[in-house]
């Protein structure tokens, strides 16, 4: 190999600036030996190599790859002096050389060596002693030498048969202990917010996706011990962020070779941990794969996030001499599948290939009415994202998005680009996307220092957009049929969840754990009872459930929003604001600025600010319209920062009038529920009396869902001075119906018995009531009966059975007989001819009433009857009343194994005697 080392090699100290150092006179292989010790005196800990063909894109992307390969070696510093030497030597490799450039990078402890080799070897070779002619300044090309003298630390030229190496090295600077680079002073509001001491934790996952190794860090931030997740699927932790429409999972993301996001770690606590991870695939010394992952709490995500830079591999023409697809020349081979990817690459290119500080890309909404935010990068945070922006010109917006737009300076027209606002962004350029001259979207470049862009460089960005924009047009459409499947069965799952309850409270419920985290981060209901009535705080539901009580708390100082019927989402600010102002005169307090002592407020300080945060982002307001009437409103919010996506809002709207039907029918089918159990209630005694000498028990079960009262019915009451009348009846039928004819026959017999009447004749004019029902009219089988305690502990009984089941009487023996003889039903004929029949019950005896429900229970062709009955009741001797009609209510209850098709009523009587000192 031949080796001519160029002037300037070893430069003299100081560097020369004005002029260029002469030739140093040396033999040609002396020089050689000498470059090659030079090589050789540091170690090499890096390096990156990429070759251009011989085409002017070639320059940009050379630039574009030495810029991302010193940044991510930390040497921001060098990263300007680098870019410029590059973009002149591979100029003159491309361009006036003709031939393709191969780049070299190389990473050592003391700086950075980079090399350009060319094909054109044939090139003069500097003589010794002669005199070296660079070139004029002012010529287009040859600059490249004189700026390696006047920039770099050591330079040199190689020559081989076939290629021709021009190298530099740039030294790192002596800087301050800990000083690595430096970026832009930013207000303390834009800088990114860290939790105490931040913590990294680092987790390793083989193959199938188990964890194999598990940091400290890990462990203070989830509380899980090595031990207890070692082994275990590391999908058992996560809880990954499902969007409608999307499939991409956590056990995916674990296979891909490099991925960075957001998702869940559920801790040993029960709570969801909000994290951001960055997964890389490696392979270790048996070549078995594995994913290391980094995950720092989500909000402090500026500690590990990075934009993904790709270098284009940018080719003009294949070896048939096609020429390649222009959108590939500036996207790069194999362009990004998926939409996000595709517009993060987007704006990285063109930051890039203007050599911008920042860029930007904002979509159209469906009526162009609008521009969302969607990628961004060189930015303090991505707090913008999703943020909605008016097209035309106005207040919020720079000038028209649908043409370029240079603007040289942004401080002479503060507010002209709200996205750049606070970021220190001077100077920016900004085209449309368009697809068959319909706006699809706008591009922006921008740069700290004021006048970097002129109409070239926007008619430059103008001919990429156009390369791109059915690129991302078509993305985005694909990406909004896949939401809308998606959201298609979320409104059929939600549909059939809301449909599946008629209770209020449950439909709140729904409502807000369909949203969260799904929709939103947080939602709340309010709900309006009247129309003349304020909105009522409901629901309030988090995704961390320990916020909950702090945003309620917040919410309930905060006016509600006003129940608006129009139709779509509208933005709320209160709760943001107010959560600010709160936030704020905490933070005072905690800094003993409020004059008062911070002992008792420091302890809430950290609630404040977390639910602060909470609620910081955009709040938006769905009325909840039903039957021509707001019935209340669905709140959704998003944490500091964050906005929503339009197609997000509009699946919300859909879920709205969706769950507004769900909770009017809720609240309707509660009313007449309320309305029904009132009446129904009504009909039954509201307590028995406490009849001196005699216990008395009923078990009353009414068939049928939501019923109380059904025809079966009872009834215990005093009639005058140590008299009492009870009864027991069934009417033919079940539900409202027989109710009714049960409150007509219960307050009826109240009536007549107070009235003096005697048994049968209170019970003939009852028929006579029924009868004047007319179609209304019911058959009726009634026991009825007066109680009158004696003084000797008996009780006598006059009684009188219309077509009822017979009353039982249990003896202190054990022996069970009838103690009435059936006698005519009511509601049938008009002239009835009825009896009574004293019976004594003496002490220990008992009484048991029960209507048919009791004595026709079946299994099959089986029947309880009334000598099963009797059966069961010969086993209650020396029960009380209480304990005898649950021993029946038991028996019959156990004798079949369906729910009860009648109702039933048991009503048991007990003479327990007179109590001896």
């Amino acid at each position: 190999m031949t080796t001519g080392l160029i002037p300037g090699g070893q430069p003299p100290d100081p560097r020369p600036t004005g002029s260029l150092p002469h030739q140093r006179r040396e033999p040609v292989g002396h020089a050689a030996q000498h470059v090659e010790n030079r090589s050789r005196s540091s170690v090499i800990t890096a390096r990156a190599a990429a070759s251009f063909e011989p085409v002017g894109r070639s320059v940009a992307s050379a630039r574009s790859f030495v810029r991302d390969t010193l940044q991510g070696w930390g040497f921001a510093d060098i990263v300007d002096d680098a870019v410029v030497l590059t973009s002149e030597l591979v100029t003159n490799a491309v361009v006036h050389a003709g031939t393709s450039a191969d780049l070299l990078c190389l990473r050592s402890d003391e700086g950075v060596r980079i090399e350009v080799a060319d094909r054109y070897p044939e090139r003069e070779i500097p003589l010794q002693g002669a005199a070296i002619n660079m070139g004029s300044p002012d010529r287009e090309g040859g600059r490249g030498l004189q700026l390696c003298a006047a920039l770099a630390g050591r330079w040199g030229v190689e020559y081989t048969p076939t290629h021709k190496t021009v190298w530099f090295q740039l030294d790192l600077p002596a800087r301050a202990v800990g000083t690595r680079a430096a970026g832009p002073a930013l207000p303390a509001d834009l800088l990114p917010l860290a939790d105490g001491r931040v913590r990294v934790a680092v987790i390793q996952i083989d193959r199938t996706g188990h964890i194999t190794a598990w940091s400290e860090d890990a462990e203070e931030l989830f509380g899980y011990a090595a031990e207890q997740v070692s082994g275990k699927p590391l999908t058992d932790l996560a809880a990954w962020p499902h969007t409608p429409g999307t499939s991409t999972g956590i056990a995916e993301a674990l296979q891909l070779s490099r991925w960075e996001g957001s998702y869940g770690i559920r801790a040993a606590s029960g709570r969801v941990t909000p994290v951001y991870a960055s997964h890389l695939r490696v392979r270790d010394t048996g070549g078995e794969p594995s994913t290391v992952c980094l995950l720092v709490r989500d909000h402090e995500r500026a500690v590990l996030q990075t934009p993904l830079r790709v270098p284009a591999s940018d080719t003009s023409t294949t070896s048939e001499g096609q020429g390649t697809d222009p959108f590939e020349v500036f996207i790069g081979y194999p362009a990004p599948d998926d939409l996000d990817g595709l517009l993060q690459r987007t704006v990285e290119r063109a930051r890039d290939m203007l050599d911008g500080d920042s860029a930007f890309l904002l979509l159209a909404t469906d009526d162009e009415t609008e521009l969302e935010v969607r990628a961004s990068t060189g930015l303090p945070s991505a707090r913008q994202r999703f943020a909605r922006v008016p097209v035309e010109a106005g207040p919020g917006r720079y000038g028209s998005a649908r043409m370029p737009a240079v603007h040289d300076d942004l401080t002479a027209v503060p507010g002209a680009v709200p996205l750049l606002n606070g970021t220190g962004m001077r100077s920016i350029v900004t085209v449309p996307l368009k697809v068959e001259g319909r706006l699809t979207g706008s591009l922006g470049v921008a740069a700290e220092a004021p006048g970097r862009y002129s109409n070239e460089e926007a008619l430059r960005l103008q001919f990429a957009a156009d390369r791109i924009a059915l690129a991302v047009e078509s993305a985005r459409l694909g990406e909004l049929e896949r939401l809308r499947r998606g959201s298609l069965n979320f409104l059929v799952e939600a549909s059939d969840l809301l449909a599946g309850t008629l209770d209020r409270d449950q439909t709140l419920a729904l409502m807000a754990q369909m949203t969260v985290p799904t929709l939103a981060t947080w939602c709340a209901v309010y709900t309006i009872a009247h129309q003349a009535s304020e909105p009522y705080l409901s629901y309030v539901l988090h995704e961390d459930e320990e916020l909950i009580d702090g945003i309620k708390s917040l919410l309930s100082k905060v006016p509600p929003p006003d129940p608006v019927p129009t139709p779509g989402a509208r933005v709320w600010a209160a709760p943001g604001e107010v959560a600010h102002q709160a936030a704020l005169r905490s933070s005072m307090r905690s800094l003993g600025l409020s004059g008062g002592p911070t002992r008792q407020v420091t302890p809430g300080i950290g609630p404040t600010l977390a639910t602060a945060s909470a609620v910081g982002g955009e709040t938006v307001v769905l009325p909840l319209v039903a039957r021509n009437r707001v019935i209340g409103m669905l709140t959704l919010g998003k944490p500091t920062d964050e906005h929503f996506r339009q197609e997000i809002l509009e699946l919300a709207e859909d879920l709205s009038r969706r769950a507004a039907l769900a909770l009017d029918n809720a609240r309707l089918y509660s009313e007449r529920t309320a309305i029904s159990q009132a009446l129904q209630r009504s009909l039954l005694p509201p307590e028995l009396p406490v009849i001196a000498g005699v216990e008395v028990e009923v078990i009353y079960r009414a068939a049928g869902e939501g019923n109380e009262v059904g025809g079966d019915f009872y009834d215990v009451f005093p009639i005058r001075d140590g008299a009492y009348g009870f009864a027991i009846g069934d009417v033919c039928g079940t539900g409202p119906n027989a109710a009714a004819v049960t409150g007509l026959a219960r307050h009826a017999l109240r009536l007549l018995a107070r009235e003096g009447l005697s048994g049968p004749a209170v019970l003939e004019r009852l028929n006579s009531a029924i009868l004047d029902e007319g179609a209304r009219s019911r058959f009726l089988t009634l026991l009825y009966g007066e109680m009158r305690p004696q003084e000797d502990g008996s009780a006598e009984l006059k009684v009188v059975c219309a077509g009822h089941p017979l009353p039982l009487r249990l003896r202190q023996d054990g022996s069970v007989e009838p103690a009435a003889e059936p006698q005519p039903l009511l509601g049938v004929i008009e002239d009835l001819e009825l009896y009574e029949q004293t019976v004594t019950l003496d002490p220990g005896d008992v009484l048991l009433c029960v209507t048919d429900g009791v004595t026709e229970r079946r299994e099959g062709a089986r029947m309880l009857g009334d000598d099963g009955l009797a059966d069961v009741l010969t086993t209650c001797t020396g029960l009380t009343a209480g304990a005898v009609a649950a021993r029946i209510m038991r028996a019959v209850e156990r004798f079949a194994s369906d729910a009860p098709s009648d109702d039933m009523a048991i009503l048991a009587m007990r003479v327990p005697g007179l109590h001896k000192d």
